[in-house]
């Protein structure tokens, strides 16, 4: 099976449905008044973080995601529907980035977490709700705002209480095989393993995940081997089990290099709780154990054999209580800090109510006004309709844009830009 840790994907919100332009048409009635419903909002598009999946392979086939339009709104003040939420599921452990800004949009670490990476349009409003004493008979509508659209980088971080790490073939998938429920491959070649293996192991009363990583080599940080790609998983795991083999002579210089590599990768990597374990005792003598115990007495090396089983109770234990410890940090910091990590989050239909944060720019031909309500009003009016026009002059002279295009020499006829709309400049004196 293919370990697919990294998706590129692009994903567009639905638009709002346009509001409508309608008046009442009853029998006895001449002229109706104005009773065009609002449009639907455009569904958004969210990601959820499922413990049932453990790729992004489903991301690999399929790139690109549209959620459903709000429906158009209609006469006797009838709304339109909403569109609904497109929810796409990813593995727990994936980071979400936009993709033009690298901007972290979100960190799914917990079953269940959601994040809104593509907000829907509103719906635009129907003629109803533009009457008012000076205006009886409004002849326009709000249009739908469009969906958000953006790309996405995906990454998956596999997140473990222990990570095993090490040299190819020192027996790393051997061990996850025999105090898990993982069933690797397992071959007497280097790099066997190329993709990582998830197990559960049980201790008592304890239960904890545990990572197979495909084996380092020097020079893994640069890309070497199996390299980057495999190294980022080891980030999420709280304790790492450091494997060696007994039976190599050089096997100092292996913990050092792979070590080297850890810290290359990244210092808070090589700062993490590491339990320094031999395996394959069954293959060396009692004097080449005594050595090695004096010279890392410091690190209180653990002495085992996946094979035969010698020394993997003491060894389950000791994880047990490692695995016991930090749970107990971590609740005591959270507890300590009484906060979580927050990321941007995108929320549904959220609607942007401050018109007057807004900049005016003097352009060559015209002008230029930004402002995140003024672009969405301006791209939710009818310019079609002579009063869908005049609404927009009249928001522009209300919220005091006019009277700053005016002391910049504005005229009547300059252009007027706002967003992706255009239109003259209107004396309003």
């Amino acid at each position: 099976m293919h370990f697919a840790d990294e998706a590129h994907i692009t994903v567009k919100a639905g638009k709002g449905g346009n509001g409508s332009f309608s008046f009442r048409r009853e029998k006895y009635v001449a002229k109706g008044g104005p009773d065009g419903g609002n449009g639907g909002d455009g569904g958004s598009i969210l990601m959820e973080a499922d413990e049932n999946m453990n790729t992004l392979v489903n991301f690999m086939s399929k790139k690109h995601y549209k959620a459903p339009h709000g429906e158009q709104g209609l006469g006797q003040n009838k709304y339109g529907a909403a569109g609904e939420d497109m929810i796409l599921k990813v593995p727990v452990g994936t980071l979400i980035k936009d993709s033009q800004t690298g901007e972290l949009l979100a960190d799914l670490t917990h079953p269940g977490d959601q994040v809104v990476v593509a907000r829907g349009g509103l719906g635009g409003k129907g003629n109803a709700n533009f009457k008012s004493s000076k205006r009886q008979a409004p002849d326009f509508a709000e249009l739908g705002e469009p969906g958000e659209e953006r790309e996405l980088d995906l990454e998956l971080k596999l997140i473990a209480d222990v990570a095993i790490i090490g040299y190819p073939s020192v027996g790393k998938s051997t061990l996850i095989s025999r105090i898990s429920n993982a069933k690797p491959k397992i071959a007497d070649y280097p790099f066997t393993t190329l993709v990582p293996n998830l197990g559960v192991v049980k201790v008592d009363d304890t239960d904890f995940v545990i990572a197979d990583i495909p084996g380092l080599i020097e020079g893994a940080h640069e890309g070497k081997g199996l390299g980057i790609e495999f190294l980022k998983h080891i980030e999420r795991a709280n304790i790492l089990v450091h494997l060696l083999d007994i039976t190599h002579d050089d096997w100092e210089d292996e913990l050092q290099n792979i070590n080297k590599e850890l810290s290359s990768f990244s210092p808070k990597l090589a700062k993490k709780e590491q339990i320094i374990v031999f395996n394959k005792v069954d293959s060396t003598i009692p004097e080449i154990i005594e050595e090695i115990k004096k010279k890392l007495k410091k690190n209180d090396p653990v002495f085992i054999s996946a094979v035969t089983g010698e020394g993997i109770d003491p060894f389950l234990y000791k994880l047990k209580d490692e695995v016991l410890l930090f749970r107990k940090k971590k609740k005591e910091d959270v507890k300590k800090n009484d906060e979580k990590e927050t990321f941007k989050v995108f929320r549904p239909h959220e609607k942007i109510s401050d018109t007057r944060n807004y900049t005016v720019e003097k352009l060559e031909d015209g002008f230029r006004v930004s402002g995140k309500r003024i672009e969405q009003l301006a791209i939710m009016t009818d310019m079609t309709k002579k009063g869908g026009i005049y609404r927009m002059h009249d928001i522009l002279a209300k919220i005091g844009a006019y009277r700053e295009m005016a002391k910049l020499g504005g005229k009547d006829g300059d252009k007027i830009q706002i967003g992706e709309r255009e239109f003259r400049y209107m004396d309003m004196g």
